[in-house]
């Protein structure tokens, strides 16, 4: 018999591993069971020790390590509080973090659009605030009430002004505001004129029966004034605001002492609705926030604490128990999950719920809306009275393309520095209510023209009224039509050429008037980086002599610069407006603080756009001339 097939003396050989390569060979125990019935197999009745024994050894129980399970932890813990709040990045004016309001409504307030030019827009807020106004006036005097409707009354739309056209354009708006004309009042033009001026008052203009009625008024505009601005949270300012036009997103700083320095966190790209930690970046390149007046209360700054815990197991529905006569809830089956090999989430989610499960133990500790804490270690002491610190997994340098952590901060640069390892609780709220877009504007890319078009799929109604932006600008082009053939007709006929030729010329195409453009220019002193710039299409009425204008958005998206005096350019940046294009929209926004208050603010919302565009614009064309065909002879 050969050598390799009986060997005398295995265990020498086996020690040695030299003389033959080895292969284990593992015996595989089945029952076989003499009934087609299962039930008294899975009873595992205790009657039978050594049965039992062998079932343990059978499911790999007996080869365990001797691991304690830990019966105390104390976790060293550095925690700070964020102190100050700027809106932009450092544009704005430093603030004291905001701890009454949630932190969108702070960032991502915007100012109603109560006016685009010289058209008077949101008539349905401007008659809310009157009716404020009367209810509170009403009873004091007689015939008090219509004497503000008189002074601050909504005006009878004019059918024959080029400025009204928004109104007079559409039927709906049109009707609605000719039937509250000399019925409502401007409760905002009232608003406006108190918060003007210190010392103007709400019945400059109107004569009052006795001075009682003076005194009573008086004392009721600062709660009408702090009503409406409770209303609607809104910027006091332009500076206040941290939307960025050019970037179209929003754009804050936060900072946080942190011993003798401050903890300074961005957020350049926020843009999406959901803020929370991941929206916000450690720079640690900067200094900090300049001081705020008034200064901030003094932060719970605390360089270093430890806490005391028992871990407690934790637990969830679904969890496989870990013995074998055991058996889970069926309505929870993490092993039904059939993730994509590119969904880590999942793959993670299962591997901690079916191998990892009763591996985890939680150490609750609390910390404050607007905290941030950073775990320097924690101490676990098992049953054996064995002691191990444990550090996190995510220390290291910040650039080790190996370190791995979740729900710590990311690092702004490239410099090579220890990883920031804190945990920001961003005071923020779980779900906001979201009205449908007021304002919607696709950026699109149309290389034929070589443009950026910003198309106003969604405007406003002078009624305050979403409406789609292609009607509302057929009806301003058919209401502008109208006025021109009345106010502007042509002059006499010129002496027309006879022609036979079968092509016209056409010096540019037509483009709808919801179709705003944005030309490429070169940043100054570069000749190579490009912003895109607004522009505006020129509005010509056919056959009338009505004056060539610019072609302006209606939408409050499009207009930073044009309302004030003077008028400023605006520039989007280019990178802003990928191939598949961008989507952004305006929307009333709602939500509860904790202490019980609704807030309600208007925010910005930007999205991935459908793709590019082609306007159809072109110059210098050469159009076929389409004639009649003349009928034949009978």
């Amino acid at each position: 018999m050969s050598e390799f097939v009986a060997i005398e003396q295995i265990a020498s050989v086996l020690a040695a591993k030299r003389v033959c390569p080895t292969v284990t060979l593992w015996n595989r125990l089945e029952g076989r069971p003499r009934t087609h019935e299962f039930d008294r197999a899975l009873r595992a009745e205790i009657r039978d020790p050594l049965w039992l024994l062998t079932r343990q050894w059978q499911m790999g129980e007996f080869k365990g390590d001797d691991a304690g399970s830990p019966i105390k932890a104390k976790v060293h813990i550095e925690t700070t509080l964020i102190t100050k709040y700027r809106p932009g990045m450092g544009s704005g004016p430093v603030q004291a973090f905001p701890d009454e309001l949630p932190l969108e409504a702070k960032v991502e307030r915007r100012p109603v659009p109560m006016a685009a030019g010289q058209q008077k827009l949101s008539y349905d807020l401007r008659v809310l605030i009157g009716r404020r106004w009367l209810k509170l006036v009403n009873g004091i005097e007689p015939g008090l009430t219509d004497k503000f409707i008189a002074a601050y009354g909504i005006e009878m739309p004019d059918p024959d002004k080029a400025a009204e056209v928004a109104v007079t354009g559409s039927h709906a708006a049109w009707s609605q505001i000719a039937a509250l004309s000399g019925r409502a009042m401007d409760g905002y033009a009232l608003y406006a004129h108190l918060t003007a001026d210190a010392g103007n008052r709400s019945h400059d203009g109107i004569a009052l029966d006795n001075a009682a009625s003076e005194g009573a008024l008086e004392g009721l505009e600062a709660d009408f004034v702090a009503w409406f601005e409770r209303l609607i949270l809104q910027p006091e300012q332009d500076t206040q605001t941290a939307w960025q036009p050019p970037n179209l997103e929003y754009q804050f700083e936060v900072s946080a002492p942190r011993g003798a320095a401050e903890q300074h966190l961005v957020a350049d790209e926020y843009f999406h609705g959901h803020l929370d930690w991941y929206n916000l970046d450690l720079s640690p390149g900067r200094e900090g926030l300049p001081p705020v007046e008034p200064a901030p209360p003094s932060a719970d700054v605390e360089a270093g604490h430890t806490r005391s815990f028992i871990p407690v197991p934790i637990s969830f529905d679904g969890m496989p128990h870990t013995r074998w006569w055991a058996l889970e809830d069926g309505q929870t089956n993490f092993g039904d999950i059939t993730p994509d090999t590119t969904e880590v989430n999942k793959l993670l989610l299962m591997e901690f719920a079916l191998v990892f499960a009763n591996d985890w133990f939680l150490m609750p500790f609390t910390v404050p809306g607007g905290g941030i804490a950073k775990v320097r270690g924690v101490t676990v002491t098992n049953t054996f009275g064995e002691r191990t610190w444990v550090e996190p997994t995510g220390k290291g340098d910040d650039q080790d393309w190996q370190r791995w952590t979740m729900y710590s901060l990311a690092t702004k640069g490239d410099r090579e520095m220890p990883a920031d390892l804190s945990l920001v609780v961003v005071p923020s709220v779980p779900k906001i209510q979201e009205s449908e877009p007021l304002e919607g504007v696709h950026f699109v890319r149309d290389e034929v023209a070589n443009l950026v078009w910003a198309i106003e799929t969604v405007v406003s109604s002078p009624t305050g009224a979403p409406m789609s932006g292609r009607r509302a600008a057929l009806d301003s082009r058919q209401a502008l039509t109208r006025i021109a053939r009345d106010q502007f007709p042509s002059g006499p006929e010129e002496e027309v050429l006879e022609n036979s030729a079968g092509i016209r010329y056409q010096l540019m195409t037509k483009v709808p008037d919801n179709w705003i453009p944005f030309v490429p220019v070169h940043i100054e002193n570069d000749f190579r980086e490009v912003q895109l710039r607004r522009a505006a299409m020129p509005r010509i009425i056919e056959d009338t002599e009505f004056p060539i204008e610019k072609i302006r958005p209606r939408n409050q998206i499009l207009r930073p610069g044009l309302d004030p005096e003077p008028a400023t350019t605006y520039e989007v940046h280019e990178e802003e407006v990928p191939r598949a294009g961008a989507y952004v929209s305006q929307s009333f926004q709602r939500s509860r603080w904790y202490d019980g208050q609704v807030v309600t603010w208007l925010g910005v919302r930007k999205a991935t756009g459908r793709g590019e565009r082609s306007s159809g614009l072109g110059f210098d064309k050469i159009r076929p001339v389409r004639r009649a065909k003349q009928a034949g002879p009978g």
